[in-house]
């Protein structure tokens, strides 16, 4: 008894659609308005094939060879390796559409020139970003700075010719007591004939004064910051009573536990009006 054997085939045909250089899809050979014979289930997938379909793109049915096989001829068509992206708007031209307008003319003509104008704005910015910044930086340390009743207690202005020479004068000086002292010439020969090398903090009478007949100084001991008797100690100057710092006539440590001389403040002799002014 002859045996039979099945035999597939493929064939590579070319695709069906293909695109136009103006992007619209064209299939020549496929009439997709045409309408397969309806079967008797009225769904129109029966086995009866489309009319309008070529032979040659069709499944062959079941053939005999004269040596008794059995084959049956499958067509696939290949698929395209062409890619064409398209928008909507590439199909056809649309009727009426607006034109692009052309902005050649307002495109620069050298890169120089655009150089120049983003050095000119980078430059700008700059300028204003550093005024600002000073604006708000001034205004922050003004918000720091002294009131006015603070400025006004800044200077203080004596008469000289109120002080008495051989006496002392006590006045308030930014909180501080500030001493007054109109020397006599023994009192200024005393403070200028000490050895003011061996002292505990060295300084000599005329570094301390700017007129040798008056001694201005700040009222505070450079010990514990108490305030000193006039005309008082073992020198004839000043002494503390609270620890026993003793000062002599120029206001220079000379014994006890403080380490300083007392501070001289800044200070201006107006010798036109006789004035003293602290400050």
């Amino acid at each position: 008894m002859a045996s039979s054997s099945v035999v597939r085939k493929a064939i590579n045909v070319p695709p069906t659609v293909r695109t136009l250089p103006s992007g619209i899809p064209s299939a020549p050979r496929l009439n997709l308005a045409a309408r397969a014979p309806s079967d008797g289930h009225h769904h129109g997938h029966g086995p009866t094939l489309r009319s309008d379909t070529p032979s040659r793109f069709t499944g062959g049915g079941l053939k005999t060879t004269p040596a008794g096989l059995l084959y049956k001829t499958v067509v696939s068509p290949a698929v395209s390796t062409q890619y064409h992206q398209r928008h909507i708007h590439s199909s056809a031209i649309a009727k009426d559409a607006p034109e692009v307008p052309d902005y050649s003319a307002y495109r620069s003509r050298s890169d120089s020139n655009n150089r120049a104008l983003s050095y000119f704005m980078v430059g700008s910015l700059g300028v204003l970003s550093a005024s600002a910044a000073k604006s708000t930086l001034t205004g922050f340390l003004e918000t720091m700075a002294a009131s006015a009743d603070v400025l006004a207690m800044a200077k203080t202005e004596v008469d000289l010719a109120s002080i008495p020479e051989g006496k002392n004068v006590v006045i308030k000086w930014r909180g501080k007591p500030v001493f007054i002292r109109h020397r006599t010439s023994d009192e200024i020969e005393e403070a200028q004939s000490v050895n003011w090398k061996s002292l505990r903090d060295p300084q000599p009478d005329e570094a301390r004064v700017k007129k040798p007949e008056w001694l201005v100084m700040l009222g505070v001991c450079t010990h514990l910051g108490c305030v000193p008797i006039g005309e008082a100690g073992d020198y004839g100057g000043w002494f503390c009573p609270c620890h026993g710092s003793h000062y002599d006539i120029s206001g220079r440590a000379r014994k006890g536990p403080a380490p300083l001389n007392l501070e001289i403040p800044p200070y201006e002799l107006n010798e036109a009006d006789n004035k003293l002014v602290i400050g």
